[in-house]
């Protein structure tokens, strides 16, 4: 099913008002033929590099008889589990693709040392590992990539049986994964991380697991045919002017999926728009919600809603106000891929680069080499250890007026953050802290699961308006992990990369409220309390 969008209200009127200047511009079709103009000098360089996605189904076409003999091999060995080591638009769109068509993936896109252990705990006999980077140098996947090495050493298993890599030809995991001897899938390196869902970093995991493949290209191809004309109903540029068109911006998109008919679009449409606009003090920032959310019921000024709906025929007119969307996975994928790219000449941004992704890298590395003691909390309430910055911890001396000191710097046109570096799959309650905290607030809450968020909505945060407040939520927990053949653990790691991200943020004037839960089952509902 092709995709079909209705607008209502102030998106209507953008739509109206921008949709006839795009088609005169040949925006569409100019974005197809892989234009690198379309974004201003400034950003050519960079787009001329990243526009490969436009082609994605067809140079991944013959990806898939491989991908599919690699997966028979696989299983006539035994193998009937795949895990996916990946961070941001490398493990996020096989987890959508997977958890829609049904098929099961274990997505380990943390380096909390609790979930590598659970993921390391579960069918090691009969588990298939694909390691996923786009750059081949990322710490995360570099991390998973040693520790599977060291378990199936450990239980007899050949490594080199068992894991597989995906990377653009040519990189460091690239090159030392080919010399080892690992099967090696490249993907196509004019396609950015985030647009990647349609190349081999969506398709090698998600085919491995047991997803149609075809089916998906297909549901692509089918649109990019629509996608390619400069018309007024083109969906591609009817989205990208009702997200990034209105006047005055509507520059927080509330993301309402149906939970029935794509599972978990939301957190990849979240990375490849929040990445991809978040920048010189601007862009849209996508907040993740359910259909009870308490924002839905606020009419926030600068809230646009777009709901995901599954069946076209039956759904209500559409609300005053919001964006309705249909279609399926393949062909929605490419869509927004294309809106994003029509919402970043909109807003006068490249989409394509994320300078602010790397602040944060450098942060951790540099307490990764240089370790210290963290410094001491500014108050402790039972196994809770509060820090923040200055204007958020100064005057504070409980837990609950911390948090009435973090959402007093608040603005009309603020957003909360909840950073969680916890371990997502021994804490799945954690994320209703979301609604929670909007329901207080009154303003917009994304919630991001650490340290997969650094790769997309943490490009948002330093580089996009500055309009955030930060609720930064660690663990320690009871067993660490040691990396293979590196001079820190799992839990070194994690906390470097929560510290260092709070030390860019506060840099940036962020206000930061971080705390630190060394009995997590004790101390959460204590966290839902101070929220009370």
């Amino acid at each position: 099913m092709s995709v079909k969008i209705a607008v209502s209200g102030a998106a209507a009127e953008a739509v109206d008002r921008v949709v006839p200047q795009l088609v005169s511009d040949l925006v569409a079709s100019r974005i197809t033929g892989g234009d690198a103009t379309l974004w201003g000098p400034d950003a050519e360089d960079e787009s001329s590099k990243r526009l490969g996605w436009v082609e994605a189904v067809s140079v991944s076409r013959p990806l898939v008889d491989d991908i599919y003999a690699l997966r028979d091999k696989l299983r006539e060995s035994g193998v009937d589990h795949i895990v996916l080591g990946g961070m941001g638009g490398s493990s996020l769109a096989p987890e959508v693709i997977t958890r829609t068509a049904g098929v099961d993936l274990t997505v380990l896109d943390s380096t909390d040392p609790a979930q590598v252990l659970s993921a390391l705990g579960d069918r090691i006999a009969t588990t298939a590992v694909v390691i996923s980077s786009k750059s081949g140098s990322t710490v995360e996947t570099d991390s998973q990539k040693r520790i599977y090495e060291k378990y199936f050493s450990e239980a007899g298993i050949d490594p080199l049986e068992r894991i597989v890599v995906v990377t653009d030809p040519g990189s460091p995991l690239d090159v030392a994964a080919r010399e080892t001897g690992y099967r090696v899938f490249n993907a196509d390196p004019t396609v950015g991380g985030r647009y990647s869902a349609l190349t081999a970093f969506g398709l090698v995991p998600s085919g491995l697991a047991g997803v149609d493949l075809e089916e998906l290209l297909d549901e692509a191809e089918a649109m990019s045919i629509e996608l390619a004309i400069d018309s007024p109903t083109n969906p591609g540029l009817v989205l990208g002017a009702a997200i990034a068109g209105t006047k005055p911006l509507k520059d927080k998109l509330g993301i309402v999926p149906d939970g029935t008919h794509i599972l978990g679009f939301g957190d990849w449409a979240e990375q490849l728009i929040a990445e991809s606009t978040g920048k010189l003090g601007t862009g849209i920032l996508p907040v993740v919600l359910d259909v009870d959310s308490p924002e839905l019921s606020e009419n926030l000024a600068d809230l646009q809603i777009v709901r995901l709906v599954g069946d076209w025929d039956d759904t209500r007119e559409v609300a005053e106000g919001e964006i309705e969307i249909t279609g399926t996975l393949g062909a929605q994928l490419l869509t927004w891929e294309y809106a994003t790219a029509v919402a970043g000449r909109l807003l006068g941004i490249n989409p394509f680069d994320q300078p602010d992704v790397e602040s944060a890298k450098i942060a951790t590395r540099a307490l990764i080499d240089h370790p210290s003691a963290p410094p001491a909390p500014a108050f402790v309430v039972g196994d809770i250890e509060v820090r923040g910055t200055a204007d958020v911890v100064s005057d504070a001396t409980d837990l609950a007026g911390a948090v009435s000191a973090l959402l007093s710097h608040l603005t009309e046109d603020g957003y909360v953050a909840i950073q969680a570096y916890v371990d997502r799959v021994a804490h799945p309650g954690l994320a209703a802290l979301r609604d929670e905290l909007a329901a207080r607030a009154h303003r917009p809450v994304t919630f991001g699961w650490g340290p997969r968020f650094l790769h997309s909505t943490g490009q948002f945060h330093k580089g996009g308006p500055a309009v955030g407040v930060f609720l930064q939520i660690t663990t320690v927990e009871d067993e660490d992990l040691q990396i293979p053949d590196r001079p820190f653990t799992f839990g070194q790691l994690i906390r470097a990369q929560a510290d260092g991200d709070a030390s860019v943020l506060a840099d940036h004037g962020r206000p930061v409220l971080s705390l630190t839960l060394r009995n997590p089952a004790a101390s959460i509902p204590l966290v839902f309390d101070a929220l009370a």
